[in-house]
């Protein structure tokens, strides 16, 4: 079960305009498992990303389509939810994962490796279904 929301989250202040994404898919091929995800493909939704959320269901996560192939840096301003982050390369492979990264912080997070996507999914996600670094997945987008 993840956890809830930090009881300190800020309101929202798009509520009830957020932005409709686009959705996506996320199989992780060594586990044979696959969950769906909202697209954060430009940049106004990768910066807000999942900040103010208060819950997200089990099997869904947020997918960001990066412009650079870098060691991406994140943050959990105004993010609600603790999280688990899933660093993927072009290739499907996955070279990091930050678990349980904290709520409502400005200490930027990355796995110290190149990455041209970043999968994040409820915190204790990864552990729960069995997913490490070195596996593979293949994005549906």
């Amino acid at each position: 079960m993840p956890p809830g929301a930090d009881p300190a989250c800020p309101p929202d202040p798009l509520e009830g305009r957020e932005p409709k994404l686009r959705m996506g898919t996320v199989r992780f091929v060594d586990v044979n498992h696959e969950v769906g995800v909202e697209l954060a493909e430009d940049p106004p939704v990768i910066m807000r990303g999942l900040m103010f959320r208060k819950s997200m269901p089990e099997e869904r996560g947020m997918l960001f389509l990066l412009e650079d192939v870098k060691d991406q840096g994140f943050w959990m301003k105004n993010t609600c939810i603790p999280l688990d982050m899933l660093y993927i390369t072009d290739d499907g492979l996955i070279v990091g994962i930050e678990e349980n990264v904290p709520t409502l912080t400005l200490e930027t997070r990355s796995c110290g490796c190149p990455s041209h996507y970043v999968l994040e999914m409820n915190a204790g996600w990864a552990r729960r279904h069995g997913v490490k670094p070195g596996q593979r997945v293949v994005l549906g987008l």
